[in-house]
Protein backbone atom coordinates (compact mmCIF):
# COMPACT_ATOMS: atom_id res chain seq x y z
CA UNK A 1 0.00 0.00 0.00
CA UNK A 2 1.32 3.18 -1.10
CA UNK A 3 2.96 5.58 1.80
CA UNK A 4 1.53 9.48 2.11
CA UNK A 5 5.07 12.26 1.48
CA UNK A 6 6.11 14.11 3.86
CA UNK A 7 5.46 17.93 2.94
CA UNK A 8 5.28 21.05 5.41
CA UNK A 9 7.05 24.09 5.62
CA UNK A 10 10.72 24.15 7.23
CA UNK A 11 9.40 25.19 10.57
CA UNK A 12 8.69 21.98 12.44
CA UNK A 13 7.86 22.03 16.32
CA UNK A 14 7.49 19.82 19.02
CA UNK A 15 4.42 20.38 21.20
CA UNK A 16 4.39 17.82 24.54
CA UNK A 17 1.44 15.45 23.82
CA UNK A 18 0.53 16.35 27.51
CA UNK A 19 -0.31 19.97 27.21
CA UNK A 20 -3.64 20.01 24.81
CA UNK A 21 -3.37 23.68 25.80
CA UNK A 22 -0.77 24.30 23.76
CA UNK A 23 -1.53 22.43 20.87
CA UNK A 24 -3.63 24.78 18.81
CA UNK A 25 -0.84 28.02 19.31
CA UNK A 26 1.61 24.96 18.31
CA UNK A 27 -0.67 24.78 14.77
CA UNK A 28 -1.07 27.73 14.33
CA UNK A 29 2.33 29.15 14.28
CA UNK A 30 4.58 26.06 13.15
CA UNK A 31 4.73 24.72 9.56
CA UNK A 32 4.70 20.77 11.04
CA UNK A 33 3.79 20.38 14.76
CA UNK A 34 5.12 17.29 16.11
CA UNK A 35 2.73 15.98 19.10
CA UNK A 36 5.69 14.01 21.30
CA UNK A 37 4.92 10.98 23.49
CA UNK A 38 8.57 10.39 24.31
CA UNK A 39 11.18 12.79 25.51
CA UNK A 40 8.60 15.49 26.06
CA UNK A 41 6.21 14.04 28.53
CA UNK A 42 7.18 12.32 31.39
CA UNK A 43 6.86 8.19 31.85
CA UNK A 44 3.62 9.30 34.76
CA UNK A 45 2.28 11.48 31.92
CA UNK A 46 1.84 9.29 29.43
CA UNK A 47 -1.10 7.72 29.77
CA UNK A 48 -2.72 11.55 30.13
CA UNK A 49 -0.75 12.64 26.58
CA UNK A 50 -2.40 9.57 24.97
CA UNK A 51 -5.67 10.75 25.59
CA UNK A 52 -5.21 14.35 25.47
CA UNK A 53 -3.66 13.26 21.54
CA UNK A 54 -6.67 11.31 20.87
CA UNK A 55 -9.27 14.16 22.21
CA UNK A 56 -7.94 17.08 20.54
CA UNK A 57 -7.26 16.48 17.14
CA UNK A 58 -4.96 18.61 14.72
CA UNK A 59 -4.97 18.71 11.03
CA UNK A 60 -3.07 15.24 10.54
CA UNK A 61 -1.88 16.69 6.94
CA UNK A 62 -0.09 19.04 9.37
CA UNK A 63 0.66 16.55 12.06
CA UNK A 64 2.88 14.36 13.32
CA UNK A 65 3.28 12.30 16.67
CA UNK A 66 6.59 11.05 17.89
CA UNK A 67 5.62 7.65 19.30
CA UNK A 68 8.26 5.94 21.92
CA UNK A 69 10.97 3.91 20.72
CA UNK A 70 10.69 0.40 19.55
CA UNK A 71 11.78 -1.58 22.34
CA UNK A 72 9.83 0.69 25.05
CA UNK A 73 6.89 -0.30 27.40
CA UNK A 74 5.32 2.93 25.74
CA UNK A 75 5.65 2.28 22.33
CA UNK A 76 2.99 -0.48 21.48
CA UNK A 77 0.39 1.45 23.52
CA UNK A 78 1.38 4.51 21.68
CA UNK A 79 0.10 3.00 18.56
CA UNK A 80 -2.42 1.46 20.10
CA UNK A 81 -3.41 5.03 20.95
CA UNK A 82 -3.00 6.92 17.31
CA UNK A 83 -5.29 3.89 15.98
CA UNK A 84 -8.10 5.66 17.08
CA UNK A 85 -6.91 9.11 15.19
CA UNK A 86 -7.05 10.38 12.23
CA UNK A 87 -2.98 10.54 12.39
CA UNK A 88 -0.64 9.08 9.21
CA UNK A 89 2.64 9.99 10.04
CA UNK A 90 5.03 9.15 12.93
CA UNK A 91 8.62 10.04 13.90
CA UNK A 92 10.87 7.20 15.13
CA UNK A 93 12.90 7.88 17.68
CA UNK A 94 16.02 6.17 17.87
CA UNK A 95 15.90 4.73 14.35
CA UNK A 96 18.63 1.87 13.63
CA UNK A 97 18.72 -1.16 12.03
CA UNK A 98 16.44 -3.02 14.21
CA UNK A 99 13.44 -1.20 13.11
CA UNK A 100 12.85 -4.05 10.67
CA UNK A 101 9.27 -3.96 9.59
CA UNK A 102 6.70 -1.43 8.86
CA UNK A 103 4.50 0.21 11.81
CA UNK A 104 0.93 -0.92 11.11
CA UNK A 105 -2.22 0.87 11.57
CA UNK A 106 -5.10 -1.84 12.95
CA UNK A 107 -6.44 -1.68 9.39
CA UNK A 108 -2.87 -2.95 8.38
CA UNK A 109 -1.90 0.61 6.26
CA UNK A 110 1.51 1.29 7.34
CA UNK A 111 2.22 4.32 9.17
CA UNK A 112 4.43 6.95 7.02
CA UNK A 113 7.72 7.44 8.97
CA UNK A 114 10.12 9.99 9.69
CA UNK A 115 12.99 8.35 11.45
CA UNK A 116 15.08 10.12 13.71
CA UNK A 117 18.74 8.76 13.55
CA UNK A 118 20.03 10.09 17.02
CA UNK A 119 22.29 7.44 18.08
CA UNK A 120 25.45 6.09 16.67
CA UNK A 121 23.73 2.94 15.42
CA UNK A 122 20.95 5.37 14.03
CA UNK A 123 23.07 7.73 12.07
CA UNK A 124 25.33 4.54 10.84
CA UNK A 125 21.99 3.16 9.93
CA UNK A 126 20.80 6.05 8.27
CA UNK A 127 21.22 4.99 4.40
CA UNK A 128 19.04 1.39 5.19
CA UNK A 129 16.43 4.01 6.67
CA UNK A 130 16.39 6.12 3.65
CA UNK A 131 16.26 3.05 1.57
CA UNK A 132 12.94 2.35 3.04
CA UNK A 133 9.36 3.09 1.14
CA UNK A 134 7.65 3.48 4.58
CA UNK A 135 10.05 6.61 5.66
CA UNK A 136 9.31 9.38 4.02
CA UNK A 137 11.85 11.60 5.65
CA UNK A 138 15.06 11.52 8.23
CA UNK A 139 15.63 13.41 10.99
CA UNK A 140 18.93 13.75 13.06
CA UNK A 141 19.27 14.44 16.98
CA UNK A 142 22.58 15.45 18.60
CA UNK A 143 21.94 14.91 22.20
CA UNK A 144 20.80 11.61 21.93
CA UNK A 145 23.41 10.93 19.86
CA UNK A 146 26.18 11.84 22.43
CA UNK A 147 24.26 9.83 24.89
CA UNK A 148 24.90 7.13 22.88
CA UNK A 149 28.24 8.08 22.49
CA UNK A 150 28.86 7.91 26.22
CA UNK A 151 29.82 11.75 25.78
CA UNK A 152 28.92 14.67 27.92
CA UNK A 153 29.07 17.24 25.53
CA UNK A 154 27.50 18.14 21.94
CA UNK A 155 28.79 21.31 21.51
CA UNK A 156 32.55 23.29 22.24
CA UNK A 157 32.94 25.99 24.58
CA UNK A 158 31.89 28.38 21.81
CA UNK A 159 28.22 26.69 21.18
CA UNK A 160 29.22 24.92 18.02
CA UNK A 161 28.81 21.40 17.17
CA UNK A 162 31.61 19.04 18.10
CA UNK A 163 33.58 17.11 15.17
CA UNK A 164 31.98 14.17 15.53
CA UNK A 165 28.42 15.69 15.40
CA UNK A 166 28.83 17.70 12.31
CA UNK A 167 29.72 14.28 10.93
CA UNK A 168 26.48 12.82 11.97
CA UNK A 169 24.59 15.44 10.40
CA UNK A 170 26.24 15.49 7.17
CA UNK A 171 25.67 11.55 7.12
CA UNK A 172 22.05 11.77 8.07
CA UNK A 173 21.71 14.27 5.11
CA UNK A 174 23.70 12.51 2.65
CA UNK A 175 21.89 9.35 3.27
CA UNK A 176 18.15 11.00 3.03
CA UNK A 177 19.29 13.46 -0.08
CA UNK A 178 20.73 10.23 -1.59
CA UNK A 179 17.19 8.23 -1.97
CA UNK A 180 15.60 11.64 -2.58
CA UNK A 181 13.85 12.22 0.91
CA UNK A 182 14.07 15.41 2.93
CA UNK A 183 15.91 15.48 5.78
CA UNK A 184 15.23 17.85 8.81
CA UNK A 185 17.77 19.56 10.81
CA UNK A 186 18.67 19.28 14.72
CA UNK A 187 16.69 21.27 17.55
CA UNK A 188 18.82 24.48 18.59
CA UNK A 189 18.31 23.94 22.69
CA UNK A 190 19.77 27.58 23.78
CA UNK A 191 16.13 29.00 23.51
CA UNK A 192 18.11 32.78 24.28
CA UNK A 193 20.75 32.32 21.33
CA UNK A 194 18.35 33.41 18.35
CA UNK A 195 21.83 34.20 16.36
CA UNK A 196 22.94 30.64 16.58
CA UNK A 197 19.98 29.40 15.44
CA UNK A 198 19.67 31.69 12.61
CA UNK A 199 22.94 30.81 11.67
CA UNK A 200 22.29 27.12 11.58
CA UNK A 201 19.09 27.79 9.99
CA UNK A 202 20.49 28.85 6.77
CA UNK A 203 23.39 26.82 6.94
CA UNK A 204 21.00 24.07 6.65
CA UNK A 205 18.72 25.78 3.96
CA UNK A 206 22.19 26.70 1.98
CA UNK A 207 23.11 22.87 2.64
CA UNK A 208 20.18 21.30 1.45
CA UNK A 209 17.91 20.34 4.50
CA UNK A 210 14.00 20.78 4.09
CA UNK A 211 13.38 22.20 7.58
CA UNK A 212 14.96 22.32 11.39
CA UNK A 213 13.13 20.97 14.23
CA UNK A 214 12.12 23.68 17.03
CA UNK A 215 11.38 23.38 20.41
CA UNK A 216 10.06 26.56 21.33
CA UNK A 217 7.17 28.94 18.70
CA UNK A 218 9.47 31.98 19.15
CA UNK A 219 11.73 29.76 17.15
CA UNK A 220 9.49 29.72 14.44
CA UNK A 221 9.93 32.90 12.95
CA UNK A 222 13.77 32.85 13.03
CA UNK A 223 13.50 29.55 11.30
CA UNK A 224 11.46 30.49 8.51
CA UNK A 225 13.46 34.10 7.69
CA UNK A 226 16.40 31.81 7.88
CA UNK A 227 15.21 29.41 4.93
CA UNK A 228 13.56 32.10 3.13
CA UNK A 229 16.15 33.86 0.31
CA UNK A 230 16.58 37.40 0.27
CA UNK A 231 14.53 39.46 -2.53
CA UNK A 232 18.25 40.30 -3.63
CA UNK A 233 19.35 35.62 -3.93
CA UNK A 234 16.10 35.36 -5.60
CA UNK A 235 16.58 38.16 -8.50
CA UNK A 236 20.26 36.68 -8.93
CA UNK A 237 18.88 33.15 -9.24
CA UNK A 238 16.24 34.52 -11.63
CA UNK A 239 18.61 36.37 -13.43
CA UNK A 240 20.90 33.15 -13.83
CA UNK A 241 18.37 31.52 -15.15
CA UNK A 242 16.70 33.79 -17.86
CA UNK A 243 20.65 34.40 -19.15
CA UNK A 244 21.08 30.57 -19.05
CA UNK A 245 18.01 30.68 -21.03
CA UNK A 246 19.11 32.76 -23.84
CA UNK A 247 21.73 30.44 -24.87
CA UNK A 248 22.24 26.92 -26.09
CA UNK A 249 25.71 26.57 -24.32
CA UNK A 250 26.70 24.25 -22.15
CA UNK A 251 28.81 26.47 -20.02
CA UNK A 252 28.25 30.73 -20.07
CA UNK A 253 30.00 33.40 -18.78
CA UNK A 254 27.60 35.63 -15.70
CA UNK A 255 28.61 38.06 -13.88
CA UNK A 256 32.02 37.44 -14.46
CA UNK A 257 31.25 34.06 -13.16
CA UNK A 258 31.72 30.48 -15.24
CA UNK A 259 27.95 29.02 -14.59
CA UNK A 260 27.40 25.42 -15.86
CA UNK A 261 24.49 22.58 -14.40
CA UNK A 262 25.34 22.78 -11.02
CA UNK A 263 25.23 26.42 -10.40
CA UNK A 264 21.94 26.76 -12.07
CA UNK A 265 20.71 23.59 -10.07
CA UNK A 266 21.76 25.97 -6.95
CA UNK A 267 19.23 28.98 -8.84
CA UNK A 268 16.83 26.54 -9.30
CA UNK A 269 16.82 25.93 -5.40
CA UNK A 270 16.71 29.27 -4.18
CA UNK A 271 13.33 29.72 -6.29
CA UNK A 272 11.88 26.42 -4.88
CA UNK A 273 12.29 27.94 -1.63
CA UNK A 274 11.51 31.42 -2.54
CA UNK A 275 8.27 29.60 -4.02
CA UNK A 276 8.61 30.83 -6.95
CA UNK A 277 8.09 29.65 -10.62
CA UNK A 278 11.34 29.72 -12.42
CA UNK A 279 11.11 32.25 -15.80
Amino acid sequence: MSVPSFAGGPAVLFCPADRPDRYERAAASADVVVLDLEDGVGADDKDVARRSLRANPLDPGRTVVRVNAPGSPHHGVDLDALADTAYTTVMLPKADGRFVGPLLRHDGVPYAVVALCETAAGVLAAPALAARSDVVALAWGAEDLFASLGGSSSRGADGAYRDVARHARSTVLLAGRAAGKPVLDAVHLDLGDADGLRAEAQDAAACGFAGTLCVHPDQVPVVRAAFAPSDVEVEQARALLEAAARTSAGVLRHDGRMIDAPLLAHARAVLARAGKEES
